[in-house]
């Protein structure tokens, strides 16, 4: 992997991972920022602007932005998260320039027109709507609210209708030029470039960014409880939530084996026990939502209104054994899985821009690929079992629930369980 990292005037870091044998590039450019960053009134702005930006500038209509990357074949996307936003390109190794030309447009040139802001705003609520008629996405807010309680992490990425329908143009321009500065933002490219080259162009079209960062988060805060939503469905959904680690915590990669050993495949504890064993789902798992300043560890499951109260007593007395006893060949296994999947995704350009997005602004470096795999090799037994007991002893339940309600017993019940 040759990794290099230039940092412009404006404080924008340009950073490219280069791939001599293919034949295309992804570029990205990655802001840090994200609906963490939001007051309760600009719930779902980050999100509303990241559709925006392909809406129009001074120089391209919403329509010449798809048409110009699509014409050569290219594939132009973005997404919101808690705490960052990111849009990128994936182009033929000669269009990188095209990549990059649109991004720096689409970032510091958009016009936010009126009618294409009254478009849009349909198409978010749209996008609400559909979010809240699935179940397993429904449940992820629901936890995630009861997790943060009050609080930006807490609050929904897409905001609310109500949010949504008065957002104005002044928002959107007030937001962007608040957060989108050159020391907040990254642009990063994988696939077949040459550094330099990539260097010129992004300060030709990314040059002349604000350099000062003066927006601030809110430090997030682990409270706890439940968030329940009756509805007529086949099944109950649940997300069972708890403390986790933040990315740069020491119990990080025992954390990630942890969970992959507990509901990461198929042959982890929770698939065998609740589904092979007993039938009692479709699907099941676990995970370790990571942030900068804490986490949220949490265990996913889908079941009938029957089988509820067989369901939930079996993931906690699950979580207890997983801080009691861990095999060796559970530990290899597991890691072995993650490191095939770090390994897998250097192969695809996208991927590869992800990781290094994502590392600048997490830790504002770049973490080799042989560091990351070495400290999960680190990772033992005991490691395991003190991150699971940590997790589920530390700290209050946060439960997500939607479906019949009749059937699951109360928060202090589930509470007592685990």
């Amino acid at each position: 992997m040759s990794v290099e990292v230039t940092t412009l005037k404006c404080g924008l870091r340009v950073v490219s991972d280069v791939i001599p044998n293919v034949e295309t590039v992804t570029v990205g450019a990655w802001v840090d920022v994200g609906s963490r960053f939001e007051s309760a009134s600009e719930n779902g702005l980050s999100h509303m602007l990241e559709h925006m930006a392909f809406k129009g500038t001074k120089r391209r209509t919403a329509y010449d932005i798809a048409e110009q990357v699509e014409n050569v074949g290219g594939y132009l996307n973005a997404y919101t998260s808690r705490e960052h936003t990111t849009y990128y390109a994936r182009l033929l190794k000669e269009d990188l320039g095209l990549g990059v030309d649109v991004l720096g447009d689409i970032l510091q040139n958009s016009t936010f027109a009126q009618d294409e802001l009254e478009r849009e705003r349909g198409v978010i609520i749209q996008e609400i709507g559909q979010a809240e008629d699935t179940p397993d996405d429904v449940v992820f807010d629901l936890m995630q609210q009861a997790a943060y309680q009050d609080q930006p992490m807490g609050r929904p990425i897409l905001g609310t209708t109500d949010l949504v329908n008065n957002f104005t143009r002044d928002d959107l321009n007030d937001y962007m030029s608040g957060h989108y500065k050159g020391e907040n933002m990254a642009v990063v490219a994988a696939g077949n470039l040459n550094h330099d080259v990539f260097v010129t162009m992004v300060e030709d079209h990314f040059g002349d960014l604000d350099i000062k960062r003066d927006h601030k988060k809110e430090e997030t805060v682990y409270s706890g409880g439940e968030n329940r939503v009756e509805r007529d469905l086949e099944q109950v959904n649940l997300l069972f939530g708890f403390d986790g680690v933040s990315y740069s915590d020491a119990d990080y990669f025992p954390s990630q084996v942890m969970s992959m050993i507990f509901g990461g495949g198929m042959s982890s504890r929770l698939f065998q026990e609740i589904r092979e064993k007993r039938g009692l789902v479709y699907s099941i798992y676990s995970y370790m939502g990571s942030y900068v300043d804490g986490g949220t560890f949490g265990i996913h499951a889908g079941t009938g209104p029957d089988q509820v109260a067989e369901l939930v007593p079996v993931v906690a007395r699950e979580f207890h054994k997983l801080t009691e006893n861990v095999s060796e060949q559970e530990v290899a296994r597991a890691k072995a899985q993650i490191k095939a999947g770090i390994l897998m995704s250097l192969e695809n350009t996208t991927s590869r821009m992800e990781q290094l997005g994502r590392q600048q602004m997490i830790f504002g470096r770049h973490i080799s690929r042989e560091e990351t795999l070495q400290k999960i090799d680190q990772v033992d037994a005991a490691a395991i079992m003190k991150s699971a007991s940590r997790i589920l002893k530390g700290s209050k339940l946060s439960l997500g629930a939607i479906g019949p309600m009749d059937s699951l017993v109360s928060y202090d019940e589930i509470s007592n369980l685990f």
